[in-house]
């Protein structure tokens, strides 16, 4: 064969072979780390990252790791993948700082996502709370009523047309909570103006600009995300690469940092493009 056509032939292998391996790519790159959150199965940060299951609620955006439901986006904070959960922090949530009214909270139910073990505060409610009920079971808890009397000497308490020090019986603590039918805190049903989530009391009980404010959130994955995280996806990690499926079949891929993906992991991960220029410079050498 004339060397001179061994570069030309090795082309157009390229060029053929190179669309098949890439074609089941995501559309867009996936990322190990979203912001200051690191990424791991079965989040993902686009389309044809992370479990199939997940990805239609789960997004990055702008450096953000990002919750959507159908009452709204909401910015996750923290993720803890030992313990299954993740925290959301909605914009619309009442502070220490910053008290305000609130739209309803909810998650859809056909999500891998349940309510975790916070504790709301429902706020500037119509009193008495204890009459608060849902269902005729009364949701206030009263052996935790000092939290409302903690969280009421805020000042942004005027902030929801109260003034400061209110009485407490417009403040339900509502722990451990639940979501209507819909799948919603129903805050208007509940004539309450706001709510505040309590993640964690930070060593601080009675001070509440020091609590860690944020919803909890439980997820549980499937059978196919056991599956391929048992069988695949601890592999495809430890070999540098990240978990994600191909469309329409969403069938498993490890995506390696080459640019190509395999279906198991990275440590053989084969580049079509490096080999094509390898052996253009041995062709090239021959010829010479």
């Amino acid at each position: 064969m004339d060397s001179q056509l061994l570069p030309f032939i090795i082309f157009l292998i390229a060029v053929t072979v190179t669309p098949l391996l890439s074609s089941a790519a995501p559309a867009t790159p996936c990322q190990s780390n979203c912001g200051s959150l690191q990424i791991k199965y079965p989040f993902g940060t686009g389309y044809g990252c992370g479990s199939p299951r997940f990805e239609p609620y789960i997004t990055c955006k702008s450096n953000q790791l990002l919750l959507t439901t159908h009452t709204g986006s909401y910015l996750i904070t923290a993720i803890s993948y030992k313990d299954s959960t993740l925290t959301i922090t909605p914009s619309a949530m009442s502070t220490c700082n910053s008290m305000q009214q609130s739209p309803n909270l909810g998650l859809d139910w056909a999500s891998p996502f349940q309510l975790g073990p916070s504790i709301f505060l429902l706020l500037s409610c119509t009193p008495p709370t204890s009459s608060l009920t849902i269902k005729g079971s009364p949701v206030c808890d009263p052996s935790s009523n000092h939290l409302c009397a903690t969280i009421y000497t805020c000042p942004a308490v005027v902030n929801l047309r109260l003034p400061l020090f209110p009485p407490t019986n417009t403040c339900c603590v509502y722990s451990p909570a639940n979501f209507n039918s819909k799948g919603e805190l129903d805050l208007r049903e509940m004539k309450c103006k706001g709510y505040a989530s309590i993640a964690s009391f930070q060593d601080s009980p009675t001070d509440p600009s020091k609590w860690m404010y944020g919803v909890t959130l439980k997820y549980t994955n499937g059978g196919f995300d056991d599956y391929y995280m048992n069988n695949k996806c601890n592999t495809c990690e430890d070999s540098g690469g990240i978990c994600g499926y191909s469309p329409p079949t969403n069938s498993f891929l490890c995506i390696c940092n080459s640019g190509f993906n395999a279906t198991t992991d990275c440590y053989n991960n084969y580049n079509p493009v490096q080999d094509y220029e390898d052996l253009i410079g041995t062709s090239t050498s021959l010829s010479a």
